[in-house]
């Protein structure tokens, strides 16, 4: 259907061996209630093809319920970056370490982004309110885009919440009873051996002192070419006993992968949104597929709760885990995991606030000692802070009785932490830049000098500084580099000064949010609580990922609830014509909602 370019995906589908795991487990795997889910949203999707046949791609539809399971299986891998780490193999040299940092790759089509999750109690709060921001930062158009939905069904499920194009049910949102939100979280669930082949048959590897044969089938690969055309080529495809084989000029190597077989994804979320208290919320995660996110929670009883979710292996720790492992003995090859109850988590802290900024989870709450004890260096778990933490315990942490008002205030926030990545790089970068003689220059790096650090849509400095300096979650992945810097700061200082005749330029003016003919004003940046990410297109900077669609949500202390949302274009996400195409735009730029309950 798509030609050549999507041969890969189809190679990468044999690879893992999705459907033949599907097809064996999925009587067994998937619970009937699941089953019945997947079939509805499918016969959906069939009816209204047959509605709009224009629509059809074909030899796609009709779609069945197992396809809906078989895209889950799909996509998770790519979420917590297996193709990083396929695509760091597939270069030229050897990589030393693997794992993890497959996910610098930073080209992922289905990895999610970023995130905030902030939870205040009762006794946080001024009025007794409990309450909770569902704050995912996504890409704004694609297939990990938000489009948000009201489920209400006669069995009484009540759930706001956002869905990615393929699920048929919420990820994150809020019933009348509890809500949740899921940040990304980057533990350690791939590892790469490294195997010996036979010099005489290539299908072979050394493992536990004989030569061992690989699984080996071939498959067919369809490559639409024009018209009525395609052309079918069979690849061969291996497995070892560690995992699904990748071979290459610099060596052969197996991938062992977390949750690969598994087939709950679906109800756990499922679970997760039909439950009506804590337990029932716990009870669901515990069923442990969803193999990362760090989960922030509320309810109407009070309660608030942090968990770091991850299904990281049990590993041998004797052996360096971000390396490429060697493959010949079993003493590295796991089939454990950690358990979800020594996963780091918090139920009720003491102070009555949890946050997670894709950062430290011990951190949740401010004070180290209200988390789990720390796991092993092998689990992955990340101990950095990004600005967006800073910031959260600059705000929410720093005020220990909280109003509405303020709950808002603190989110919307556009300020960068003085300890931040990038007020570090700017501070890096004047004392490098301290001799400079060249005017220009010199009067744009006292902008920079001189800004606040503020990315409000009316600050004048924000602009320059947010495009031209580098900025990153985790100060070790930073790539500073000060004629790269330099070279940036040129090119924009042209471009300012020939759209807008100088370079002291609003930032609203500058950073733009475009859908249609709609084109308005947007206050935030990269690594900001008011979280917009950008890109030039036809000579303008426009959002792109960041905050987009998400929730406030307020139990009070007599049984009140409020909740409220926001689109960053509207619900109909693909229709032009629609009127919610970009209805909500105005109010998203304005750092306004739109109230759904009472």
């Amino acid at each position: 259907v798509y030609g050549k370019d999507a041969a890969i995906n189809d190679y990468y589908v044999h690879l893992m061996d999705f459907w033949n795991n599907v097809d064996s487990n999925y009587e067994s795997d998937v619970t009937d209630d699941v089953k019945l889910l997947c079939d509805a949203y499918a016969a959906g999707f069939n009816l209204y093809l047959e509605d709009y046949p224009e629509q059809e791609k074909k030899k796609i539809f009709p779609v069945s319920g197992k396809d809906l399971i078989a895209g889950f299986s799909h996509r998770m891998p790519l979420m917590f970056g297996l193709d990083g780490v396929m695509k760091k193999l597939s270069k030229e040299q050897r990589p030393q370490l693997i794992g993890l940092n497959g996910n610098d790759e930073n080209s992922e089509s289905f990895r999610m982004l970023a995130s905030n999750v902030f939870a205040i109690a009762p006794h946080r709060s001024s009025d007794g309110y409990t309450r909770i921001w569902i704050n995912s930062h996504q890409p704004w158009d694609g297939p990990v885009a938000w489009y948000e939905a009201h489920f209400i069904s006669e069995e009484g499920w009540d759930f706001y919440g956002g869905l990615f194009p393929g699920s048929p049910i919420p990820l994150v949102g809020h019933n009348p009873y509890l809500g949740w939100s899921h940040t990304v979280n980057s533990p350690d669930l791939i590892d790469v051996y490294e195997l010996t082949i036979n010099p005489k048959n290539k299908d072979q590897y050394w493992f536990e002192d004989s030569w061992k044969e690989m699984r080996v089938r071939k498959v067919p690969i369809k490559v639409k070419l024009f018209g009525p055309f395609s052309w079918t080529f069979k690849r061969k495809v291996k497995e070892s006993i560690h995992g699904p084989v990748m071979e290459f000029d610099h060596g052969t190597y197996s991938l062992r992968i977390s949750s690969l077989k598994n087939l709950k994804f679906i109800e756990e979320w499922y679970r997760m949104g039909k439950a009506r208290n804590y337990t029932e919320f716990r009870k669901a995660m515990e069923i442990h597929a969803l193999p990362m996110f760090n989960t922030g929670y509320a309810d109407k009883d009070g309660n608030i709760y942090y968990v770091y979710n991850a299904k990281i292996p049990e590993r041998n720790e004797n052996y360096n885990w971000a390396t490429i492992l060697n493959g010949e003995t079993n003493s590295t090859i796991w089939t454990e995991y950690v358990p979800f109850d020594s996963l780091p988590q918090v139920l009720n802290p003491e102070n009555g606030f949890i946050q997670n900024c894709n950062s430290n989870p011990y951190l949740a709450t401010g004070d180290e000692t209200d988390v789990s004890k720390p796991l092993p260096s092998w689990t992955g778990i990340e101990t950095h802070q990004t600005n967006r933490a800073l910031r959260a315990l600059e705000t929410f942490g720093a005020d220990s009785s909280i109003s509405r008002d303020e709950f808002f205030n603190y989110k919307y926030d556009t300020q960068y932490s003085t300890n931040s990545v990038i007020a570090k790089v700017r501070d890096r970068y004047i004392q490098d830049m301290a001799n400079e003689k060249d005017p220009k220059l010199i009067s744009a790096l006292n902008l920079i000098k001189n800004w606040n650090l503020s990315a409000d849509s009316s600050n004048t400095a924000a602009a320059l500084a947010i495009i031209v300096l580098p900025n990153a979650f985790n100060e070790d992945n930073l790539k500073y580099k000060t004629d790269a810097i330099t070279r940036k700061l040129v090119e924009t200082i042209d471009y300012l000064e020939n759209k807008f005749g100088r370079i002291d330029v609003p930032l609203g003016k500058v950073l733009r949010l475009v859908r249609g003919e709609t084109n308005l004003p947007l206050s935030g940046g990269p690594g900001l609580l008011r979280a917009i990410y950008f890109n030039k297109k036809n000579d303008t900077y426009v959002g792109i990922a960041g905050d987009c669609y998400f929730q406030a949500v307020e139990w009070g202390p007599n049984g009140e609830l409020n909740a409220w949302t926001i689109h960053q274009y509207g619900s109909a996400t693909a229709i032009e014509s629609s009127i919610h195409y970009d209805d909500q735009a105005k109010l998203f730029s304005k750092h306004e909602m739109k109230q759904v309950r009472p």
